[in-house]
């Protein structure tokens, strides 16, 4: 069985950062892409970092977030968030692209406080 779980929300004021992080176990095949979305109320795609390490970003975030994948374990991927706005405020999820399916998290709320 597949799981994802996310980590590292929390509250932090305006202009902070917060890390999260997704751990995948499991037998999920080949993992094509993470992706981290949030919800708040639709789900957008926030950033998604592909096999190849190809990256790409919502544009509300680019220049203040970063993907990236733990490259001695490729079962985990984090999302740094610097300069955050209100506007984040959200539940973050983590996405898996695998070769047996798309697999997500339960999520993680990040709260900005202005």
């Amino acid at each position: 069985q597949v799981q994802v779980v996310e980590s590292g929300g929390g509250l932090v004021q305006a202009g902070g950062s917060l890390r999260l992080s997704c751990v995948v176990s499991g037998s999920p095949g080949r993992i094509n892409s993470f992706g981290w979305y949030r919800q708040a109320p639709g789900r957008e795609l926030v950033a998604r970092i592909t096999r190849g390490g190809l990256t790409n970003y919502a544009d509300s975030v680019v220049g203040r977030f970063t993907i990236s994948r733990d490259n001695a374990n490729n079962a985990t991927v984090y999302l740094q968030m610097n300069r955050l706005k209100s506007e984040d405020t959200a539940v973050y999820y983590c996405n898996i692209n695998g070769g047996r399916g798309i697999f997500w998290g339960q999520g993680t709320q990040v709260t900005v406080s202005s």
